[in-house]
């Protein structure tokens, strides 16, 4: 066998594979970007902190697969660092949201089930969408696990938002709504904590060439 040209069947098999997979993070860019317009505009107006929390994920997960874009075939370590930045973002998000939920059970306002229901739903096909994209990819480095895990998070995320929109039509109070924004809360920070580990896990693999 000729060890040149298993070489460049290789490499021919690296390069489709990249390819591959930045089809895949384009397309769950454009359709992240486009719910985060959605469903940011139809939190403000329902004044769901559910559907705010769920649309800022879809704005982290575009800002994630756009880094993702940029360092797809660049070394493990590189790959690693935005791992490593995304996790910690992730962990903002959570945090972000939990500040949300506190200021959202201080006030008297209960949004519109109707509307969290129609665009939960809209939102949840669109990370199914994405989550089928990507399920191929979900055992790769601490990259690409951010992003599946992001991706399944939005899912679990969309069919809470439908659980707290029927929850609050039946109660006419807003506590399902805060009770969805609490567990959006916890699935971001839990993921975030799965990616740093990988992540550092990453870091800390030799060099190519480095002595053992």
């Amino acid at each position: 066998m000729n060890p040149l040209g298993h070489a460049c069947h290789d490499h021919g098999a690296l390069d489709a594979a990249q390819g591959s997979l930045r089809a895949v993070l384009w397309t769950a860019l454009a359709i992240n970007a486009s719910m985060f317009l959605v469903e940011g505009g139809a939190g403000l107006l329902s004044r769901s902190v559910s559907l705010q929390a769920d649309a800022l994920d879809f704005l982290g997960d575009s800002a994630s697969y756009g880094l993702s874009l940029l360092v797809v075939s660049r070394p493990l370590r590189w790959r690693a660092s935005t791992a490593l930045l995304k996790g910690f973002a992730m962990g903002l998000f959570g945090l972000w949201v939990i500040g949300a939920t506190i200021y959202a059970a201080t006030t008297p306002e209960t949004p519109n089930p109707a509307t969290m229901g129609s665009v939960g739903a809209l939102a949840l096909v669109a990370n199914i969408v994405c989550a089928v994209l990507l399920f191929r990819f979900r055992s790769g480095d601490a990259n690409m696990r951010s992003v599946w895990l992001c991706t399944r998070n939005d899912a679990l995320g969309n069919v809470a938002v439908m659980a707290a929109a029927t929850g609050v039509f039946a109660s006419c109070t807003q506590w399902p709504d805060i009770a969805v924004g609490a567990i959006l809360a916890t699935l971001a920070l839990t993921a975030s904590v799965h990616v740093v580990r990988q992540a550092l896990a990453e870091f800390r693999q030799p060099l190519p060439g480095a002595p053992s």
